[in-house]
Formats: C-alpha cells, sequence, structure tokens
C-alpha cells in the first residue's frame, strides 16, 4: 500500500527509520535496472502459485466443476497473498493462467516444463515459472493475432 511503513531500522546516529513501499519500489527499480515495482513481484507471486495450485487440482470433468476448482483456487491464492479473492482474481493472477486452466492447456505445458528443467535453469526459473512464462507469452501473441485481424 503506497505510504505504508513496512520495516524501521536503527541508522547509524541511532535514529528509527522507517521503510515504506515507496523505498522498496525505488530500490527495485536501482537494482534491477527496470520499471519493477513490489506489485510485479506480487503479481508473479500470485500467477506462480495459480498455476501450481490449478497443476494439482487436475483437469475438471465439466464446466461447473472448472468453475469451482477456479473460485477455489483463487481463494487460496488471496489467503497466502492475504487479499481478498476478487482484488487477487483482478490484480494478481493473470488471466492466461485461468484461460489455460479452463481449455486445458496448462497441463501439457507444466508437464513439458518438469521434463524440460535444463532447458531454464540458468534463467533461475523454478519449472512452474517457466511455464507461466510460455503461457502468458502464448496469451499475448493469441491477443496480437486477434488484434491484427480486427485491424
Amino acid at each position: 500500500m503506497p505510504g505504508y511503513e513496512l520495516f524501521e531500522y536503527l541508522d547509524e546516529d541511532g535514529e528509527v527509520r522507517t521503510v515504506d513501499a515507496a523505498d522498496v519500489n525505488v530500490w527495485l527499480r536501482e537494482t534491477t535496472g527496470q520499471d519493477f515495482t513490489a506489485k510485479d513481484f506480487r503479481t508473479w507471486s500470485g500467477t506462480v502459485l495459480a498455476a501450481r495450485e490449478f497443476a494439482a487440482a487436475g483437469p475438471a470433468p465439466n464446466q461447473s466443476e472448472a468453475k469451482r476448482i477456479t473460485v477455489s483456487v483463487i481463494k487460496n491464492v488471496a489467503r497466502r497473498l492475504g487479499n481478498r479473492p476478487a482484488t487477487c482474481r483482478k490484480y494478481y493472477v493473470h488471466p492466461a493462467i485461468i484461460d489455460a486452466y479452463a481449455d486445458g492447456s496448462i497441463f501439457p505445458t507444466m508437464a513439458a516444463g518438469e521434463q524440460q528443467s535444463n532447458a531454464y535453469a540458468g534463467l533461475g526459473l523454478s519449472p512452474e515459472e517457466y511455464c507461466v512464462m510460455v503461457i502468458v507469452a502464448r496469451h499475448q501473441e493469441n491477443l496480437a493475432g486477434k488484434l491484427r485481424k480486427t485491424a
């Protein structure tokens, strides 16, 4: 939350100093050289958690069960992030992961990621993170293709 004090520490003079969200975001930008914020990392974490949960749930036998599982996954991720489910779904789980669960494409992608762990180990990604990256990239390509067709 903007302005919320996250941590306190004692400086060299023994004065209490606070670290807030803006301080963290400045540090992230300086450290990465990119325009990242803590929210970007939180969204990444929520999306990866959702992918793991969906993969563990397995394929749904029908649409109503898929919706029930999706609600359950979002509730679990929201609890881990400390959010309400609606906030979590809207801001912290990429829609590509929900779509990939709904159409079943998450399962072969996750399975392939587990089998090819050496392909992305140098990137510092877990198998689930690599699969999320693949699913989100595929989603972006699909959106771009649809936009080209309507233009």
